[in-house]
């Protein structure tokens, strides 16, 4: 999300409307992914789901610090608009898909969403709308932060905005690691 709106406030519309368009492609990729190796994996190996869980509760944690840590650096917020600025298209559009498609973040949201969905009785189908409903929705809620973002007004209300955002989000990322983990913690 927030190398949409980076993008959007540091190279203009296009080039935030082409990371939207990745993001879609990355997070139908991850879902065809999960949806598929995962589900199989949780099968034969019953433990893994468990253990995957202690993992992508990690990762929230440490990503909850990181971004605590940028709700108190202006710095931070400053290098991010600089090294998107200038951003073409097809730059922008490899540069979130990369993003995208290495995130760990992606990782614990279909850890999440595994977790609630049954699909090791799951039909072709269902994987399918499943993972063309991902590309839409991630697309759609990325194209709309950068519309909104690629105006100089929306730039300078984040800009100002962006140290309460930054601690709302490192909070709830460590709320939902919490979250993960308690109904293992309930079980010991």
């Amino acid at each position: 999300m927030l190398n949409t709106i980076t993008t959007a406030m540091g190279s203009g519309r296009g080039p935030a409307l082409a990371a939207a368009a990745a993001v879609g492609v990355g997070s139908g990729l991850w879902c065809l992914g999960m949806s598929l190796g995962m589900a199989v994996l949780f099968q034969v190996v019953p433990g893994v789901q468990e253990a995957l869980t202690i993992m992508a509760a990690g990762l929230l944690i440490y990503f909850a610090t990181r971004y605590l840590r940028a709700a108190f650096h202006v710095e931070t917020r400053e290098k991010a608009l600089r090294a998107r600025a200038g951003l073409g298209r097809v730059a922008s559009f490899w540069r979130s898909f990369s993003i995208v498609a290495t995130n760990p973040k992606a990782l614990t949201t279909w850890l999440a969403i595994l977790g609630i969905l049954p699909l090791g009785g799951a039909a072709p189908g269902d994987i399918a709308i499943l993972c063309l409903g991902a590309v839409a929705i991630s697309a759609l809620i990325h194209a709309v932060y950068g519309v909104l973002f690629s105006t100089g007004a929306a730039a300078v209300l984040y800009l100002r905005a962006a140290p309460v955002v930054n601690a709302a989000v490192g909070l709830f990322f460590a709320s939902f690691a919490i979250r993960l983990v308690a109904p293992l913690l309930a079980r010991v």
